[in-house]
């Protein structure tokens, strides 16, 4: 009996295997750009149902097995399971790997977790004990295009700061269409952002994001340009519609000379109760599998602009990504008659959660 047993183990561990070449395989060729996830280990957890956190650990391995001859072999022949396996691949050199596989059939998978904890733990800066002289000071140039910021911080508050951005940054997605590897400060700079906007969020005052939007009428009507924020920089009129969706914003219409022709209403944020019906009804982004509840928006299904109400009926509860996939990607929701939604990528199609549906055998 335990031999059966022990020949699935080898042939689970060799379909595990298989599984993680196929991934590395989507992750290089960013198939999954195309599936409204925002990395290989997102589009992972979305389709499989797995927890965020294997599926960051999964796609790590794949990649380190391509390195690993000995702990892929021991993979497929079941020599050992796919947990340990996953904690080896975060710390075996294949000059180490042998040894390592000896080992960790000898100890709990907890503590093979335990040795890659400490094998990659970074280490910590020191503390400075002098934190009199901080500073930080912003403003606006190349006629109020652009931002500067210059912040003169002691050496202990400097590396919470840096820590927080470097670790929020490498959980911002690039958004499709972005080039294909942003360089490090770009993406400190996403992470700031999305940092100082989470916070906005959490504030009761509901005047914390009034936004002045110039815009010229056929800008607005055309999607076609010529919008601008208010000591701010020209903005795309796609960016102003998602704006829209969770900011007051005043937009003042102008003619193509500049004259104001007319003011926008100031858009209305749901009221502090419906944003709480909202996050209790939809927990979570209402993305098939995606799960994400940090930085998730009440957006509306049918957009503001095009005369949507704010009702609970017509908010749904997503996260920033997903909601620039919406505004600014050509994707579309819809609240179907039971409640649900329904997604729909640029081209029309239905997007359909979770591995395709395999034709029955004979």
């Amino acid at each position: 009996m335990f031999e059966d047993v022990d020949a699935a183990h080898a042939k689970l561990g060799a379909a595990h295997l298989d599984l993680l070449r196929l991934i590395v395989g989507v992750d290089r060729s960013e198939a999954w750009r195309d599936e409204g996830a925002r990395d290989a280990a997102h589009w992972v957890w979305m389709r499989y149902g797995i927890s965020c956190w294997k599926a960051q650990r999964w796609v790590a391995a794949a990649h380190a097995l391509e390195r690993l001859p000995r702990l892929s072999e021991a993979l497929a022949a079941g020599e050992i399971g796919i947990d340990k396996v996953v904690e080896l691949a975060r710390f075996a050199e294949p000059e180490t790997e042998a040894r390592l596989i000896t080992w960790a059939s000898t100890v709990s998978c907890g503590a093979v977790r335990h040795r890659g904890d400490l094998a990659v733990r970074a280490s910590k800066q020191e503390a400075a004990e002098n934190d009199r002289d901080r500073s930080v000071s912003w403003w606006y140039f190349d006629d109020g295009r652009r931002f500067g910021m210059e912040a003169d911080l002691p050496s202990a508050q400097g590396a919470v700061v840096a820590r927080a951005l470097e670790r929020l940054a490498g959980s911002i997605p690039v958004m499709p269409g972005e080039q294909e590897a942003c360089s490090a400060p770009e993406r400190r700079a996403d992470a700031l952002v999305a940092l100082c906007s989470a916070r906005l969020a959490e504030d009761a005052d509901p005047d914390r994001a009034t936004v002045v939007v110039h815009a010229r009428a056929e800008g607005l009507a055309y999607g076609t340009g010529g919008c601008e924020v208010e000591d701010g920089p020209a903005i795309h009129p796609e960016t102003v519609e998602r704006l829209l969706c969770n900011a007051r914003v005043q937009v003042v219409l102008e003619d193509e000379i500049g004259d104001v022709v007319g003011l926008g209403r100031t858009s209305r944020e749901p009221s502090a109760w419906m944003v709480r019906q909202i996050r209790y009804r939809d927990r979570e982004c209402r993305f098939p599998g995606c799960g994400a509840r940090r930085f998730t928006e009440a957006h509306h299904i049918v957009w503001w602009r095009h005369g949507g109400r704010t009702d609970l009926d017509n908010l749904a509860l997503i996260c920033s990504f997903h909601h620039r996939l919406v505004h600014e990607q050509g994707w579309s929701i819809r609240r179907e008659t039971d409640g649900e939604i329904s997604w729909f990528h640029p081209d029309g199609r239905r997007y359909r959660a979770g591995p395709a549906r395999l034709a029955a055998a004979g």
